[in-house]
């Protein structure tokens, strides 16, 4: 199976390479039937999340973990903070992110505030731009639905998926999320995946208990 998918590989790239040179752009098109299922899909740009419904969504014991460290924290109601982590749970399940990776973009941008704005305009838990990524909200809902607890984070937890493939990697999606990809620090990068870290720790801690 190895042997086939390394073939197929070669044949697709120098097929594309030929495309390129003869100004055939839709050569690509035509050759995903080449590929295993698994390997269209990369070629695909649009990343889809189903609806999500927190009622149905059964936390895990590390996200519990961490409900109870960010209950204490950012002093939020576990009541307010759970269809948070259950979205963030079942979007980080169907885009294979980490959700505590959300948890903690979510801790950084808006310290759990729903209703954050900034003064660019980006709104809701994860701070997104609803200039940039309208297309991402589910059909029929409007800009209101940025401020919704579950759209925001559905929709922000796409917006992060986007920018770690597009940029080759976690700390430079990170960067590329936050619009500061500049930066040679890696400042907002470094700020998330401390955050990260103090969420790993307390689950450590809360199973321990």
């Amino acid at each position: 199976m190895f042997q086939k998918f390394l073939m197929l590989a070669g044949v697709f790239f120098v097929l594309v390479l030929v495309g390129v040179q003869s100004g055939n752009p839709t050569m690509l098109g035509g050759l995903k039937f080449l590929l295993p299922a698994s390997e269209e899909v990369a070629l695909d740009e649009e990343i889809v999340v189903e609806d999500i419904d927190p009622a149905t969504e059964t936390l895990s014991a590390q996200m519990r973990g961490a409900m109870d460290y960010v209950s204490r924290r950012y002093r939020v109601a576990p009541d307010a903070l759970e269809p948070i982590f259950a979205t963030a749970q079942s979007a980080g399940r169907q885009l294979h992110l980490d959700p505590l990776l959300i948890i903690a973009v979510i801790g950084i941008e808006s310290r759990f505030n729903p209703f954050s704005e900034s003064v660019v305009g980006a709104k809701g838990l994860m701070q997104v731009m609803p200039r940039f990524h309208q297309d991402k909200l589910p059909e029929d809902a409007d800009q209101a639905a940025f401020l919704n607890p579950v759209i925001n984070v559905q929709v922000g937890a796409k917006v992060l998926k986007e920018s770690i493939r597009r940029n080759g990697g976690l700390e430079n999606g990170l960067q590329q999320f936050a619009g500061a990809i500049g930066d040679p620090e890696r400042r907002y990068a470094t700020k998330v995946l401390a955050e990260k870290l103090r969420l790993e720790q307390a689950v450590q801690k809360f199973r321990t208990t």
